[in-house]
């Protein structure tokens, strides 16, 4: 029996995100709450999965899989999946799973989907520099946290418009308080910040020791990334960026961050390449 690959075992993980959505929307058609045990153990499972899909990938190229924009894709859907465990349960936002499968299944389908994203696996890609790597994760980590903002912001806005349209049924039924997502949208925004904040911290200690290998390109994309949220964040805290003003914002900043992970991705020196065999481990 021939050994499953990585994308083999990204895609089953695809399957679960999408279980997750369909059951969900079932449960919504019929006006019946999602339950928050099955939703949580079903994207449980494909996070599981998904983890080890990246293992197999990392093991692979050498090291933290963020060498091409597929990588880049999983991994944020990954971190996405891996704060709504953590938030699902403690907030008990049962359609917290709900609009967070969507966004998985769709991250982890479109970039499994496009080949040409997976054309070129890059190996070593931090040159062995553990910090880099890890200022890279924490990088990519904050871009999921900012995909869960985007989320609740979403969940914000059909929560305002059901208030004011006085729609209590169906899907509106099942969203949080309004003052409970706020606070949800601000504790998710500072942390987005602060990991981001951490992440540049990181690498801008190995990028003083040797300015001439600095990627501007990279550097500037990230900085830009990481000076939107942080001017939110303050307007935020100051109440100058409120309700659907901050919704939109989140949801607009996050649409424009994935953007941005090409041209930095883009931006990366031409290094040694894995050909598409080598996933299969022996």
């Amino acid at each position: 029996m021939p050994e499953l690959t990585d994308r083999t075992w990204l895609w089953f993980a695809t399957a679960f995100y999408l279980a997750g959505f369909v059951l969900g929307t079932i449960a919504l058609l019929r006006s019946r709450r999602q339950s928050l045990a099955l939703t949580y153990t079903i994207v449980a499972v494909g996070f599981v999965i998904q983890t080890f899909g990246l293992y197999q990938r990392g093991l692979s190229v050498k090291g933290c899989p963020l060498g091409n924009t597929f990588e880049i894709f999983q991994f944020t859907a990954w971190s996405a999946i891996a704060l709504y465990l953590v938030i699902g349960v403690t907030f008990r936002l049962s359609l917290l799973g709900y609009f967070t499968s969507l966004l998985s299944a769709v991250l982890t389908c479109v970039s499994l989907a496009i080949p040409a994203w997976d054309a070129t696996r890059r190996v070593g890609i931090f040159g062995g520099n553990p910090w880099i790597e890890f200022h890279a994760a924490l990088a990519l980590f904050s871009y999921g946290v900012f995909a869960l903002l985007a989320l609740t912001s979403i969940m914000y806005l059909l929560q305002v418009f059901s208030l004011k349209q006085h729609r209590l049924h169906g899907l509106f039924a099942f969203l949080p308080p309004i003052r409970d997502l706020d606070h949800i949208n601000l504790r998710l925004l500072a942390a987005g910040v602060v990991i981001l904040t951490a992440s540049l911290a990181v690498g801008s200690v190995y990028w003083l020791e040797d300015i001439d290998k600095v990627n501007l390109t990279k550097i500037v994309t990230t900085v830009a990334v990481w000076a939107a949220y942080a001017a939110v964040l303050t307007l935020r805290l100051k109440n100058l960026l409120l309700s659907k003003r901050l919704a939109w914002t989140c949801i607009v900043l996050f649409a424009a961050a994935l953007l941005s992970l090409k041209p930095v991705n883009s931006s990366r020196p031409p290094l040694p390449s894995a050909p598409p065999a080598a996933v299969i481990l022996k």
